[in-house]
């Protein structure tokens, strides 16, 4: 019998690999925070997806060939939800990739996912490191130029302007956070956007609670006032 007399299996390509989001809380903090903060701030385009953790397969018919970041940006893609990225059925590969590293994973950072973002023409390969494990600054970044990844530096390294996403990484106390550099806004997660707007409310209530109070305080007075000018005039 023919070695073609029966169909080729069918390839599966999984979602998961049954391990955690992250390895830690410090990880899975930020790691969270930078998908829901650019997701915000890309809502308005049809053009970029954001995603986070999910497996990017970029060699069609081998399942081993796969990648997952924590946070990585595709410009030129639509946002739709996946289960998985396959660069086979996608215009194109990532250009802005962050990892929350840590000392357990320095090796991987560093070295095989450096590679393979390189080969897969990541522009921006970033990484974070939120306990201070190992990398000093804590916040880095890497720019592809010839195939070859440069650091991007800049003075003091708690501040680094990403030109693949037109938005500025900042360190505020050791802590990863977006700014848009035209309007000076730090980008905000869901929760923070609901924070934000609780706190807001609860200020122009206070506000409003203390102008009333004032307003009635002062037409007490007015009112006692004009009660001693008519005792005063009377004979």
């Amino acid at each position: 019998m023919s070695a073609y007399a029966f169909p080729f299996a069918e390839i599966h390509y999984p979602d998961s690999d049954g391990l955690p989001m992250a390895e830690s809380d410090f990880q899975r903090e930020y790691l969270m925070y930078a998908v829901e903060a650019l997701r915000i701030h890309f809502r308005d385009r049809d053009d970029v997806y954001v995603s986070g953790n999910l497996f990017i397969y970029y060699e069609q018919g081998n399942p081993k060939a796969v990648v997952a970041p924590d946070v990585f940006v595709v410009i030129g893609a639509p946002h739709h939800d996946r289960p998985s990225y396959k660069l086979w059925n996608e215009p194109k590969g990532p250009d802005f990739v962050l990892e929350i590293t840590s000392q357990s994973t320095r090796g991987e950072d560093q070295g095989a996912k450096r590679g393979i973002y390189a080969y897969l023409g990541v522009r921006e390969y970033w990484q974070y490191d939120p306990t201070g494990d190992y990398l000093d600054p804590p916040l880095q970044a890497l720019q592809l130029i010839e195939r070859n990844y440069w650091p991007l530096r800049s003075p003091g390294g708690s501040s680094l302007h990403s030109g693949v996403l037109g938005l500025d990484l900042r360190l505020e106390e050791g802590v990863l956070r977006f700014y848009d550099p035209h309007t000076g806004e730090k980008l905000r997660s869901h929760l923070e956007t609901e924070q934000a707007r609780l706190e807001a409310e609860t200020n122009a209530l206070r506000e409003m609670t203390l102008r009333q109070a004032a307003e009635a305080r002062l037409a007490e007075l007015e009112a006692r006032l004009q009660g001693m000018n008519r005792s005063d005039c009377e004979p």
